[in-house]
């Protein structure tokens, strides 16, 4: 489910949201062909994971000295460009997807050898839905050897309101992922690594974080 503030911050800028009640795939497909419109994937694109790439550039930056790089994973867009740009300036850097026990449509790839659909997700994470691995985002993962850790809902939340009470910053459920990893365990660190969560994402609404309360 599409949050209300997202919605309403893309019809602000002029854009169209469609809602789907069920098939979200199927959905864009016919209206691809009924208005003769493009399909721009929003993470299973050469140019969009190159653009995530400057995000993996910007840490090497900033912390040189980063052992493990954790990000949330959707479609998996980002954390490939990141991964890429990552091991090219450091190779041996870990780079850590996680995704949502719900949503864990990569995971489900992997373990299966090849881009898997999920029938449905079921996650407060609403950035992490994807509905489906990438073509691409799934030989990025593969190949690069980017590990892939799933986390439950309750993690990322109490993740977000780490982030929002110790960092001041309102991030998004979907956006605590990374750090959920790190704190629940599920990604495992060596003690004394300097390690990265990447935060991207702060589409919340009041709504919202007084059901995540």
């Amino acid at each position: 489910k599409a949050v209300r503030s997202k919605v309403e911050a893309t019809r602000s800028y002029g854009g169209e949201v469609v809602l789907a009640d069920a098939d979200l795939v199927g959905t864009m497909r016919s209206l691809q062909a009924e208005r003769n419109l493009v399909v721009v994937s929003p993470f299973d694109d050469p140019e969009v994971i190159a653009g995530a790439g400057t995000v993996g550039d910007e840490i090497r930056d900033e912390v040189p000295q980063a052992d493990v790089i954790l990000d949330g994973v959707g479609g998996g867009g980002i954390v490939s460009g990141v991964a890429v740009a990552a091991l090219v300036r450091r190779p041996g850097i870990r780079v850590i997807g996680v995704e949502p026990v719900g949503a864990a449509a990569m995971r489900l790839s992997l373990d299966r050898g090849s881009p898997q659909k999920l029938s449905k997700t079921d996650t407060v994470a609403d950035g992490l839905a994807a509905p489906m691995a990438g073509d691409l985002t799934y030989e990025h993962v593969r190949r690069l050897g980017i590990e892939i850790v799933t986390v439950p809902d309750s993690a990322i939340v109490d993740a977000m309101w780490t982030i929002i009470e110790r960092c001041k910053v309102v991030a998004e459920p979907a956006a605590a992922a990374g750090l959920a990893a790190l704190i629940s365990g599920a990604a495992a660190v060596d003690p004394g690594s300097s390690v990265v969560c990447i935060v991207t994402g702060g589409n919340v609404d009041r709504e919202k974080l007084r059901s995540l309360a």
